[in-house]
C-alpha cells in the first residue's frame, strides 16, 4: 500500500456495511465478502476468543466477519492510511468498540502471548512479475513477491504462534497454485478452499 497524497474518498456497500477507501488502499473487492461470511460461519466452530485479521487495508474483510460473527477483532496493517480507514469503517460499522486496529508489520504488531481462535489473512498475491497488470491499485497492496506468497507465508508463521489449540486460519490467494504450494506448507493442512470472482480462500489448520 502506499502513503501517497489524499485522493478524494469513495463509499462502497460491502454486505451489510459501508466501506470508505480511496486510491492510497486497495479497493474492495466485492467477491471477497466471502471470506468474511466464511470467517463468520466458522464462529460455530472454533474455540471461544477474538480474531485476528492481518493485511487488513480499509478494514471491510475483518469487520465484515465481527459484524456477522459477534467476535472480537484485532486487525493489523503495516499502513498508517489503511489504519485510519479501518478504524473509521470500523466506526461506521457500529463495532468500534470491539475492533482494535493495530498499525505495524505483522511480525511486530501481534503480542507475545495473545492468542487468536481464527487469522483472517488478506496478503498480497500478485506475482512481482505480473504487477504492471494492476496499474490502478497500489503496489505494495499487491505485490507478493517472486511467487505472490511472500507475505501470506509470513502471515501463516503469525498464525502458527498465536493460534488457539483447535484454532483454523483462512487465507486469501490468487489461484489453485498459490493455494497447493501454501497447503504444503510445514505444519499446516488444508481443510477446504472457496473460489470467488478472482481469487479464492483456503482455509488451513495446524496440522
Amino acid at each position: 500500500m502506499t502513503t501517497g497524497a489524499p485522493t478524494t474518498p469513495q463509499l462502497m456497500e460491502f454486505g451489510p456495511i459501508t466501506v470508505e477507501h480511496d486510491a492510497r488502499v486497495l479497493r474492495p473487492r466485492p467477491w471477497t465478502r466471502l471470506q468474511s461470511e466464511w470467517a463468520a460461519e466458522l464462529a460455530r466452530e472454533v474455540p471461544p476468543g477474538p480474531y485476528l485479521e492481518l493485511c487488513t487495508g480499509a478494514g471491510q474483510i475483518g469487520l465484515l466477519a465481527a459484524v456477522l460473527s459477534g467476535r472480537r477483532l484485532v486487525a493489523v496493517d503495516a499502513n498508517p492510511v489503511a489504519c485510519a480507514f479501518a478504524r473509521r469503517n470500523a466506526e461506521r460499522a457500529g463495532v468500534a468498540d470491539h475492533v482494535e486496529v493495530r498499525e505495524g508489520d505483522v511480525r511486530a504488531a501481534v503480542r507475545p502471548g495473545e492468542a487468536y481462535a481464527l487469522v483472517v489473512a488478506d496478503p498480497p498475491w500478485v506475482a512481482s512479475a505480473a504487477v504492471d497488470r494492476f496499474p490502478e491499485d497500489p503496489l505494495l497492496a499487491i505485490d507478493g513477491g517472486e511467487d505472490g506468497l511472500a507475505v501470506a507465508r509470513t502471515c501463516l508463521e503469525v498464525a502458527a504462534a498465536h493460534l488457539v489449540p483447535g484454532g483454523v486460519a483462512l487465507v486469501q490467494l490468487g489461484d489453485d497454485t498459490q493455494a497447493d504450494a501454501l497447503a504444503a506448507s510445514p505444519g499446516w493442512s488444508e481443510v477446504d478452499r472457496r473460489y470467488g470472482e478472482r481469487g479464492l480462500v483456503l482455509l488451513l489448520r495446524p496440522a
